[in-house]
């Protein structure tokens, strides 16, 4: 049966992109494509005769012209719709909906459950709703049915929740201001900062993640500035149960709190300064608990190097952010059970990337560098293992998922190509140690594993990551992948012994 699927899920990306014959990508984070459309791109299209102007060249070939200088000649197979609208001079609003099918096949992954293989369908689909009422309040709700089905290993927390609400709130003009507006929200919503390494929805998961409470923002000329207070709430975020068949509640024993502000003044760049601050009253064993403030900086940008005419011939990207916490910590899991640790720890990420526009297929290639700090030494009264906070680690320490941003290094080189404006290939090598091999090793969902020695090797492995994104329309995107990781000493001293993973999946997603 396993084998029967995948087969079905190989053939069903290369029937789609027929005339590519590259398996396909849909832009959960990955890769960030070129999606405009192009005019002389055929794959799926539709026409006759009567589309034609005229004919020369002996005429239409196959139902369609034989010559680009024809008109309407490309019909979309697939239509594009727009979400559903409506507007006067005081109501505006729009109904739209995303449905996403996605096929994986893993193996050995660093998982709950595992390791193992596994071999499972997953559907998600969300449908919203949004009206606006004279420019200054705003209502905003949103479904989610997620399920998961066909695996042998457990499904994660992550992987279902049927028939919920993932998102629900009221916005509210508070006031307009010289250089921008005040705005106040209170409800169940996502939080995106510093490109996803603070704080991420995690679409890449089956079920997102997402938080209830306050969030008060203003939106200038040069400044955007967040301050909220929430609490996390699907299986999604670190430590909450998901109510697979029934109504998710908040985690009452947690608040995430913070500001996140982003300057667009300066001459080169935008600058990013944030204070995050999560409170867990409820002892989890090794898992943060306690209370750490993360005070952190982004500095990122591009700069374009121009050529005869002023055209941009090449452009290099920059991302450079990092954070230093502090805190207290009882990570022995349970009142009365260790000592109130003081924590000190913190995490460095640096991406540069190099794109040659003017050059066929715009390469672009890229190198990461990231630190998540490990303890390195348990028995004393400090911890200095870094908290990640709430990442899509997908998009940036490897795409099988393998590993979460705490007690890690990675060191990381890729390249990225779009042989058509509608295509994009990416791929990836990583290179992963930890920090301090007296610490543990944390897998995606901050669980630690293994027994750790400060005698041990402190290599983790290497993974090497193939990706495809085919932009069908505006509404439909395909994306498939193959990941392979090498397990090291660490794992295999550690007590994690298990074959080298492989992890290959296709998905679909269709919004409107």
């Amino acid at each position: 049966m396993v084998k029967k699927r995948f087969s079905w899920a190989v053939l069903l990306s290369s029937l789609v992109l027929g005339t590519t014959g590259i398996p396909a990508e849909a832009g959960d984070g990955v890769v960030q494509a070129d999606h405009s459309s192009s005019t002389s791109d055929i794959i799926l299209t539709s026409c006759s005769d009567d589309d034609c102007v005229s004919c020369v060249d002996d005429g239409c070939t196959d139902g369609c012209c034989s010559s680009d200088v024809f008109k309407n000649c490309e019909k979309p197979f697939l239509p594009e719709i727009d979400p559903i609208t409506f507007e006067n001079c005081v109501w505006k609003g729009r109904v739209g909906a995303s449905i996403r099918y996605r096929y994986l096949h893993e193996n050995n992954r660093l998982r709950p459950g595992g390791p193992g293989l596994s071999s499972y369908d997953q559907w998600r689909f969300n449908p919203f709703a949004e009206v606006t009422w004279n420019e200054s309040v705003t209502g905003y709700v949103e479904a989610i049915d997620a399920t998961t089905f066909g695996e042998e290993l457990p499904i994660l927390a992550i992987d279902e929740n049927r028939a919920d609400l993932l998102q629900y709130y009221v916005d509210v003009k508070v006031a307009e201001l010289e250089n921008g507006d005040v705005h106040a929200r209170y409800g169940r919503q996502m939080l995106n900062y510093g490109d996803q390494h603070v704080m991420s929805p995690l679409a890449w998961g089956n079920t997102f993640r997402n938080f209830e409470g306050f969030k008060a923002y203003y939106k200038g000329k040069d400044w955007d500035i967040d301050a909220f207070a929430v609490q996390p709430v699907n299986g999604a975020a670190r430590g909450v149960v998901v109510n697979t068949k029934s109504f998710d509640t908040p985690d009452q024993s947690e608040w995430v709190s913070g500001v996140y502000a982003t300057y667009r003044g300066l001459e080169q760049g935008t600058l990013d300064l944030f204070w995050i601050w999560d409170i867990e009253n409820e002892p989890v064993a090794n898992r943060q608990d306690g209370d750490r403030h993360t005070f952190g900086a982004r500095y990122y940008g591009t700069k374009a190097v121009k050529g005869t005419g002023d055209e941009v011939e090449r452009t290099w990207g920059y991302d450079v952010q990092g954070a230093i916490q502090i805190g207290n910590d009882d990570f022995t899991g349970g009142p009365g059970t260790g000592p109130n640790l003081n924590v000190y720890s913190g995490f460095f990420n640096a991406l540069l990337s190099h794109t040659w526009n003017k050059v066929d297929m715009k390469p672009q290639v890229f190198a990461l560098y990231y630190l998540g700090t490990g303890d390195q030494d348990p028995t004393d009264t400090n911890n200095n293992t870094y908290f990640s906070l709430y990442p899509l680690g997908h998009a940036y320490w490897g795409i099988l998922d393998n590993l979460g941003g705490q007690n890690m290094v990675d060191y990381s080189v890729g390249a990225k190509v779009n042989p058509k404006e509608k295509l994009t290939l990416m791929s990836q090598w990583h290179w992963f140690d930890q920090h301090r091999s007296q610490d543990f090793i944390y897998n995606i969902a901050g669980a630690p594993l293994g027994t750790p020695a400060a005698t041990q090797d402190s290599h983790i492995g290497n993974e090497l990551d193939l990706v495809a994104t085919y932009k069908v329309n505006s509404n439909l995107t395909l994306e498939s992948g193959y990941s392979w990781f090498w397990y090291g000493n660490a794992v295999q001293q550690g007590g994690l012994n298990r074959g080298d993973a492989t992890q290959f999946y296709f998905l679909a997603n269709y919004s409107f």
